[in-house]
């Protein structure tokens, strides 16, 4: 039987996962508020129209006779649009609203983890009066982790003793029109990602990957919605153990033991201290860079995950193809505190897979927030594109990206340090000395 999939949301993320179904025996619709143009080309039919509307997701996929959707974006989740699709008898790979909680509500998320006994959870507070908070800024003894309780694009989390000051935090809290501020301990060690895919009480887990976060090269600047990441051969991260992914895996799978129904992905960011294992959060969804770094190096079918997940049965084990993979996004100049738009994108699909000629990897583009028009493909104030390397090695991977990106053109800005051999070899030395070694 040929499936008819909905996928839902137009970034670079759902880029991804409209080339992980190309090759599969499925119809591929899509709807989003921007026309992606690489979705679009991989797809029967596309729909822009608002995808945290419920109603006009769920018409759509009636209007399609779809048989599964995939929703990508978290404001889609927390908008309800799964139980809206599950509701009109379309199986939605993701969470419904209360179970997407564990990211789009960041107090619900740590009062889970200490209710449940999850492992890896910081010293928190949460606050409504944000007074209170700030006393609380004053007394406690060490930085924190200034957090917006509600989605924020990844854009709103500020930490004392690196980006700002107590005092500036202070300000922050009162500056700021957050109903719900969550204030927890500074996690100081290295940041990686597991993203598993969850359904039937099932966790099938993915290779770890490291996203980064800053503006700037050296990991300065604001914190943006993902510049870049890298992963490795195996489902580690060169500066970790297997013991240190299997601890991670731990956490998420004691998440969805507690988290009954919950199905979709869920997606463990940690942080590796010299304590071991913490949890910076969760999200409930595939990441954006780092869905793009792990579904093009999984060779399971991943429409048969979406099958088997909506039909009850087990989830299939995953295999994964033993290749690095380093993802350098494109960005509008000035972005993410004051972005131009309206450069000419001159990177396409063919120019980027040419990079890897006499290589042993391959390049893949991935469009994000672009705007198509009659004569080519211009930035919007948004992530524009990425390019993903896959080789043998981070190193190799790492060169193909670079080589995609040369042509990219005026207007966009790209952090060419990451998976750059010195920078993972930094990450390296930190976890060595926060272990001691």
């Amino acid at each position: 039987m040929t499936e008819t999939v909905l996928l839902v949301g137009g970034g670079g993320r759902e880029h991804a996962v409209a080339r992980a179904l190309a090759d599969s025996d499925a119809d591929l619709y899509a709807c989003a508020g921007n026309r992606n143009p690489g979705i679009a080309r991989l797809a029967e039919g596309f729909e822009s129209l608002d995808t945290t509307n419920p109603t006009a997701v769920t018409a759509y996929a009636e209007e399609i006779d779809a048989t599964l959707a995939v929703v990508g974006p978290e404001a889609p989740l927390a908008a309800g649009v799964a139980d809206a699709l599950d509701d009109a008898g379309v199986y939605a790979f993701g969470p419904q609203e209360a179970e997407a909680r564990i990211e789009t509500d960041k107090a619900f998320q740590r009062r889970f983890m200490e209710r449940h006994d999850i492992p890896g959870c910081p010293v928190f507070e949460t606050f409504e009066d944000m007074d209170a908070a700030c006393d609380f800024i004053d007394e406690f003894d060490g930085d924190l982790a200034v957090k917006p309780a509600g989605l924020t694009g990844g854009k709103g989390v500020r930490v004392t003793g690196d980006q700002i000051t107590k005092e500036e935090a202070k300000e922050y809290v009162r500056e700021s029109d957050y109903e719900r501020i969550v204030l927890e301990e500074r996690l100081v060690g290295e940041e990686f990602t597991v993203q598993a895919l969850v359904a039937n009480g099932d966790v099938r887990v993915s290779p770890a990957v490291q996203d980064h976060k800053r503006a700037y090269e050296g990991d300065e600047g604001p914190n943006t919605g993902g510049m870049g990441s890298y992963s490795d051969s195996t489902l580690e991260l060169p500066f970790m153990d297997e013991d240190d992914y299997m601890e991670a895996v731990d956490v998420i799978e004691a998440v969805v033991d507690a988290l009954e129904g919950y199905k979709g992905v869920l997606y463990g960011q940690f942080m590796l201290t010299s304590e071991g294992i913490k949890v910076v959060e969760f999200n409930a969804r595939f990441g954006d860079p780092e869905a793009m770094n792990t579904l093009p190096v999984l060779n399971t079918d991943f429409l048969d995950v979406l099958t088997a997940a909506r039909d009850g049965d087990a989830l299939p084990q995953l295999s994964f193809a033993p290749k690095a993979t380093v993802c350098k996004y494109a960005v509008p100049d000035g972005y993410p505190t004051d972005p131009d738009s309206g450069a000419k994108v001159t990177v396409d699909e063919e120019s980027a897979a040419a990079a890897a000629e006499g290589t042993d990897g391959e390049a893949l583009l991935y469009y994000a927030s672009v705007d198509e028009r009659d004569d080519g493909i211009y930035t919007t104030t948004s992530r524009s594109f990425a390019v993903v390397g896959l080789a043998d090695t981070i190193e190799t991977a790492e060169a193909i990206a670079e080589d995609a990106l040369a042509a990219a053109g005026d207007g966009v800005r790209i952090r060419h340090d990451i998976g750059k051999p010195d920078l993972v070899q930094q990450r390296i030395d930190h976890v060595a000395e926060l272990r001691g070694e």
